[in-house]
């Protein structure tokens, strides 16, 4: 795991006189399941969307790195070309475009037909019930079969990095379970995922690396596994 996909130096982002993210630094390498838990408004989803340039007007400081190459001036089209794909909060289907039109749009970025095809015959194979509602349009399906859909389509892209943003989110006990063994078997293919998520005890649980976040600051950050038994992550993100 020595391969650096993702460097992020002394982030900062403020919305007028606001200081969501106060100097962070986080880092992904190649194959690894890294964790950002934290508290509702602790600054998570503003530190992905900063990543992947989707920030309304706001002002941003720090450096970001992504393969190697500083991002800043990068388009968010630009790094979906490089292979950075993100499953946003809120799913961010195409509503009024099937299941097999959306993953489709997974894969704009690529022309070879013949993988494309294998390719939603795999995520298809991971998440039967697109399969069974391959023509249904997206904006019909319930919030569980959505999030499978976002996922899948940003599968197709072959990303290098994965970025999920709560993805259990609204979704029942029995979904989040799904979303959680599919996110475990992306992660077993040696996709790398940066996951932030609200269920700390099951990212904690999948992840080899964790960063927690509270009030804009990263106040702790290692082992997943080891943070599990902190008796500060307890109190605060596992209810013990």
């Amino acid at each position: 795991m020595a391969n650096n996909i993702l460097q992020v130096s002394n982030l900062k982002v403020a919305y007028g006189g606001i200081q969501a993210v106060k100097g962070i630094n986080l880092e992904v390498n190649e194959g690894e399941l890294v964790t950002l838990i934290g508290a509702n408004g602790a600054g998570k989803t503003t530190t992905l969307k900063a990543i992947t340039g989707t920030l309304p007007l706001c002002k941003v400081e720090g450096e970001m790195h992504y393969l190697g190459e500083h991002t800043k001036g990068t388009t968010s089209f630009s790094l979906v070309k490089q292979k950075l794909a993100m499953v946003p909060e809120g799913r961010g289907v195409f509503t009024r475009m099937s299941i097999q039109e959306n993953l489709l749009m997974g894969a704009y970025t690529r022309d070879d037909k013949a993988g494309i095809a294998a390719d939603i015959d795999k995520w298809f194979g991971v998440f039967p019930r697109l399969k069974e509602r391959a023509a249904q349009m997206a904006g019909t399906l319930s919030g569980g079969e959505q999030q499978m859909l976002a996922m899948a389509r940003a599968l197709m892209s072959h990303p290098k990095l994965l970025l999920l943003d709560e993805p259990s989110m609204g979704l029942s006990p029995i979904m989040v379970e799904k979303i959680f063994e599919v996110i475990r078997n992306v992660s077993a293919q040696g996709i790398t995922i940066l996951l932030v998520e609200q269920n700390a005890k099951l990212a904690l649980e999948a992840a080899h690396r964790a960063y927690v976040m509270d009030s804009g600051l990263v106040t702790m950050s290692g082992n997943a596994r080891d943070m599990l038994d902190d008796p500060k992550v307890k109190a605060a993100y596992l209810g013990e």
